[in-house]
């Protein structure tokens, strides 16, 4: 089970990347020549993000538990989940930093003159009532589920990981007894990761539907006249991932490009499908496969989620601003550092909420009068080309996020990590991984 590397080299197109990659191009081909049959495909996408979503929440349960349980040192936990908010807090600031910074310099928003009197506030009033439903007490409160299987209902990352953080810290204080009960979990862990690769061979059908949708819905046409900021966007999004993360990336001893390289079935299922989300139990068995523990893998990848999310900062400063700036708005520095310290907290505020680029963008505009809130109807429409951006750029800040942690807890497998960042040996479509075992 150790090795990374298939022994016989297989076609291309049997790998799941590859895959992935033509349904991509047939159903961007699809919705662009009849956009109404890729409208009607939207069901493959979303039948697929629910088949997902149907093993992510009790996937990252059981991995946390297992994880936890199996550390028996209480204190580790703790320092591990202190390095990751840490690691967190720094990097996600930076992100929602220089998104500022690049809409000062670029001015997407300028020439636009618009009148915010004129905007359609109605069009972005569901967002706005979202956003208005957060703050700090009733996030905590929020975090706290009413009963041990509201969180895989109504599939709440943030009460799962409570609920899963706090069985498993008590099934390490319980020790030896607990045994027969961990025999179980990491049995229908192993379960799961199996089922999860029967899912990921319908990646290719989802991904089709998904993209077929998103081009036949919208068009190309509708982002030509803000395509300044969506390039703005994405060139600032990946001026992040090759600099900023390419930096940690090298500075914990490996490539962003090799790691981009290794990750690209998951993140080709993240650009087919708008959800990064689709990708986090490949996400986690490939961070294993590279070395990183499993009780490591466990904390900070599904926490990550939830609170290490780069490509949405960058996006909710950069956002902001060209409202602020199509609306003829002059922001002073001392605006645009509240609303840089707004975003820092509603940005984790609405962690894990579906469309929350958008939402958390409210929860800011909301608090920050001299922006229009209904400014955001001048990007309701192009939100959807971006969700793909930031996507991409959260799932691979949160790869690089799991191995700088494991490399400051000194956890790292060695031979598996140069195997995957020296030797290239990624071994697509590997088997799910074995059930977990003691880490101590």
């Amino acid at each position: 089970m150790g090795d990374i590397a298939t022994s016989t080299p297989r076609p291309i197109w049997r790998h799941l990347y590859a895959q992935v990659l033509a349904a991509i191009i047939v159903g961007g081909l699809i919705g662009h020549y009849a956009p109404e049959t890729g409208v009607a495909l939207k069901p493959l996408g979303d039948g697929f993000i629910k088949l997902v979503k149907l093993v992510v929440a009790p996937l990252v349960f059981l991995t946390i538990v297992t994880g936890i349980a199996h550390m028996r040192d209480m204190g580790r936990v703790g320092r591990v989940a202190g390095k990751a908010f840490v690691y967190f807090l720094a990097v996600s600031t930076l992100a929602l930093i220089i998104g500022m910074i690049v809409a000062n310099v670029v001015r997407p928003g300028d020439g636009l003159d618009v009148d915010p009197a004129s905007l359609d506030s109605g069009a972005v009033a569901t967002y706005v009532k979202k956003a208005g439903e957060g703050g700090i007490v009733p996030f905590l409160l929020a975090i706290i589920p009413d009963s041990i299987l509201s969180p895989f209902v109504e599939g709440n990352m943030l009460q799962v990981l409570f609920l899963a953080i706090s069985l498993g810290a008590a099934l390490a204080l319980v020790g030896p007894p607990a045994e027969p009960l961990l025999t179980v979990l990491a049995a229908g862990q192993s379960g799961l990761f199996r089922l999860t690769a029967l899912f990921m061979a319908a990646a290719p059908i989802g991904a089709f539907g998904a993209f077929a949708f998103t081009i036949g819905k919208f068009g190309l046409g509708a982002i030509a006249n803000l395509a300044l900021l969506i390039a703005c966007f994405y060139g600032t999004a990946i001026l992040f991932v090759l600099t900023v993360l390419g930096f940690i990336a090298w500075r914990a001893g490996f490539s962003i490009l090799t790691l981009i390289a290794y990750l690209k079935t998951e993140l080709l299922l993240v650009l087919g499908t708008s959800s990064s989300e689709s990708a986090l139990p490949g996400l986690m068995s490939r961070m294993e496969r590279a070395g990183c523990p499993r009780a490591v893998v466990g904390l900070v990848v599904p926490t990550g989620y939830s609170f290490n999310l780069d490509g949405t900062n960058i996006y909710m400063t950069l956002a902001a601003l060209f409202i602020a700036q199509a609306c003829g708005i002059d922001l002073s520095i001392g605006e645009q550092l509240a609303l840089l310290a707004v975003a820092m907290i509603s940005s984790k505020g609405a962690a894990g909420v579906t469309g929350a680029g958008f939402i958390t963008l409210a929860a800011t505009l909301s608090v920050v009068p001299s922006v229009p809130v209904a400014g955001m109807a001048l990007i309701l429409g192009i939100d959807r080309f971006m969700s793909e951006c930031r996507a991409l750029t959260n799932f691979i800040g949160n790869a690089v996020a799991c191995v700088v942690v494991a490399r400051w807890e000194g956890g790292i497998d060695e031979a598996k990590f140069a195997a995957v960042f020296r030797d290239r040996q990624f071994g697509d479509n590997l088997p799910p991984l074995p059930a977990a075992q003691d880490v101590d």
